[in-house]
C-alpha cells in the first residue's frame, strides 16, 4: 500500500491487562498491552488526500525475559479519489517465543501507477521498443484487492529457528487501466499485454497458495532492533486445485542485519537488509510479479513510489546508518540511507542486475516509548530521474 504520511494529535494508552505486576506469568496471557490510536492523514498522487485512522499495538504474551513483543499495525483509510484502503498486519509471539503467527489481511478498493516491467520502465508513457504497440511508462489501474495471509511457525527445540507453514490468498478483481487525460490511447496496456500472453484473464486473477518457511529470529526487538540479525526462507506453491488461476511457485530471502557501534548507545548502529523475490516455475498475473514496495509493511523502496518497478525476479538491498540526536535522551534520532533494486523480465528481455536503481535518503526519528521503542519515523527519499517521496511510519523501516 501507497505509504501513508501521518500527522499531529499522537496519543499513548496504556491497557494494563492486571491490577498489578506478578513474577508468575501465565503462558500466553496478554499483558503490557499498549495502542497508539494514530489519526491518518495523507497526500500522494496515486490516492490523492488520505484520512482515517492508523492503529498501532504491542503486547506480550509471556516473561518478557523470553518473550518477544508483539505487533499489530492497522489502517482504515478514505480517499479523495473514492478509495477505501482497510489492512491489519500482525506479528505474534507466543509463550516463551515457541511459535509465531504472521498475518497480513487487506481490503483495497484503490487505484495505482504501473510503469511495465523490468527495470528500464521511463515515468512518462511511451511505446515499449522491444514490444511494439504496447505502453511503457505510467498508466493508471483502477482495481480492488482482497488479501488474506496467514503463517504458523514452531520454535525448533531451544534454538533461534523456526519451520512453518501458511496459507497465501490475493485476489485481483475490477481491474480497469487508462492513461491520463490528453495522451491518446492507441497501445495495449502492460497489465493487459501480459496478462493476455500468459493466458490470465484481464479484469480478474487469484493467487492461492501453501508457503514452506524457515525463520531465523535473533533479533533483540523485532519493531526497532538495536542487534543481531533476521533471516527468512519461503518457498511458495500456487496450485490450480486451491483455487489459483494457473499453478507457479516462488522464492523469496530476506535478511537483516544491525551493527551497534556503541556499546553505550545501541541506538547509534548501522542495519543492513537484502530482499530478493523470484518465480521459480509457471506464471503469475501481472500484479502478483515481485514488485518495489511489497514487502509485508511496505518499506522497501524508498525514493520511488510503490509499484515503479515489476518482474518476474527482482533483488533488493538497503543500509542504514542510525544515531541518536540527543547526548542522554532517546527521545529523538536520525537516520540516512542508501538502497538499491533490480529486476528482470523474460518478457521484455531484460535480465536482472542489467538495469540498477539507486535510492538515497535522510529521515528523523521520534521515540514516543522507550521500553517499547514505538518510534514514529519521517524519512525523505530520492530516486532516479525525478522519483522522490516523504514517508511517514510507525517504527523502523526495517
Amino acid at each position: 500500500m501507497t505509504r501513508i504520511l501521518i500527522f499531529a494529535l499522537l496519543f499513548w494508552i496504556n491497557l494494563p491487562i492486571h491490577a498489578q505486576d506478578s513474577i508468575v506469568y501465565k503462558p500466553n496471557q496478554i499483558r503490557d498491552f499498549k495502542l497508539v490510536p494514530l489519526p491518518a492523514i495523507a497526500s500522494n498522487p496515486a490516492n490523492g488526500w488520505l484520512f482515517g485512522i492508523a492503529p498501532s499495538a504491542t503486547w506480550r504474551m509471556g516473561d518478557p525475559e523470553s518473550t518477544h513483543l508483539s505487533n499489530l499495525v492497522g489502517n482504515l483509510v478514505y480517499t479523495t479519489k473514492k478509495q477505501w484502503l482497510i489492512s491489519s498486519r500482525s506479528t505474534i509471539f507466543l509463550a516463551d517465543d515457541s511459535w509465531i503467527l504472521v498475518g497480513d489481511w487487506r481490503f483495497f478498493i484503490t487505484s495505482q501507477p504501473t510503469f511495465g516491467l523490468g527495470s528500464s520502465s521511463p515515468n512518462e508513457p511511451t511505446e515499449n521498443p522491444k514490444q511494439a504497440d504496447v505502453w511503457w511508462g505510467e498508466q493508471q489501474m483502477d482495481y480492488n484487492w482482497v488479501r488474506f495471509y496467514e503463517t504458523v511457525l514452531k520454535r525448533i527445540s531451544t534454538s533461534k529457528f523456526y519451520l512453518g507453514v501458511g496459507y497465501h490468498l490475493d485476489i485481483y478483481s475490477k481491474i480497469d487501466n487508462f492513461i491520463e487525460d490528453g495522451i491518446p490511447q492507441e497501445f495495449t496496456f502492460s497489465n493487459d499485454f501480459y496478462n493476455h500472453s500468459k493466458g490470465f484473464n484481464l479484469d480478474k486473477n487469484t493467487l492461492s497458495g501453501i508457503t514452506l518457511n524457515a525463520i531465523m529470529e535473533n533479533r533483540d526487538l523485532a519493531v526497532s532492533p538495536y542487534e543481531t540479525n533476521f533471516a527468512l526462507v519461503s518457498y511458495k506453491i500456487n496450485p490450480e486445485f486451491l483455487g489459483s488461476n494457473q499453478s507457479s511457485s516462488t522464492l523469496l530471502l530476506d535478511y537483516r542485519h544491525y551493527f551497534p557501534l556503541s556499546e553505550k548507545r545501541k541506538r547509534h548502529l548501522l542495519a543492513l537488509w537484502s530482499y530478493a523475490n523470484f518465480l521459480v516455475s509457471g506464471d503469475l498475473p501481472y500484479m502478483a510479479l515481485p514488485s518495489i514496495g511489497y514487502d509485508l509493511f511496505g518499506r522497501s523502496g524508498r525514493g520511488y513510489s510503490q509499484g515503479r518497478f515489476r518482474g518476474e525476479s527482482m533483488v533488493y538491498s538497503e543500509a542504514e546508518y542510525r544515531f541518536p540526536l540527543q547526548k542522554n535522551k532517546e527521545t529523538f534520532g536520525g537516520t540516512i540511507f542508501v538502497n538499491a533494486a533490480s529486476f528482470g523480465s523474460k518478457l521484455t528481455q531484460e535480465n536482472l542486475l542489467t538495469k540498477i536503481n539507486p535510492g538515497y535518503g535522510l529521515g528523523l526519528r521520534v521515540m514516543i516509548n522507550k521500553a517499547n521503542r514505538t518510534t514514529i519515523t519521517a524519512d525523505y527519499g530520492f530516486g532516479q530521474k525525478g522519483n522522490s517521496g516523504f514517508y511517514l511510519n510507525i517504527n523502523e523501516s526495517f
